[in-house]
């Protein structure tokens, strides 16, 4: 069976697969607990408060780090427009050439009598 995909879901494809796989720690980017965390601590005026500044602190380092090694990250809005119009280029003519091909009925096996 044969699937044939639009250039965004081929493209996130292509960056899903280039990217290393992250644990699933590293995809939890929400600040809001954390924050909430210390106003509790400021509110107890518990000693714990500069524990979770550096937690607070620590996950905004592994935000930044992410968002550092995404793909396409370091380049312009243009530079990403024109990579998505050659990508989808890409999967028209292979559509067009999977089309072809289909066409020429060379895959039809004759049946042996």
């Amino acid at each position: 069976m044969m699937y044939i995909v639009g250039a965004s879901q081929f493209a996130s494809t292509v960056m899903a697969t280039n990217q290393p796989k992250r644990g699933s720690e590293n995809d939890d980017c929400s600040f809001l607990p954390l924050v909430h965390d210390i106003i509790k601590c400021m509110d107890k005026e518990s000693q714990d408060v500069h524990q979770e500044l550096v937690k607070f602190k620590t996950r905004i380092h592994e935000a930044r780090e992410q968002i550092g090694a995404m793909p396409g990250i370091d380049m312009s809005l243009f530079e990403q427009q024109h990579e998505l119009e050659t990508l989808r280029e890409q999967v028209r003519t292979k559509n067009q050439l999977l089309q072809k091909y289909k066409s020429l009925c060379m895959f039809d096996v004759p049946k042996a009598s």
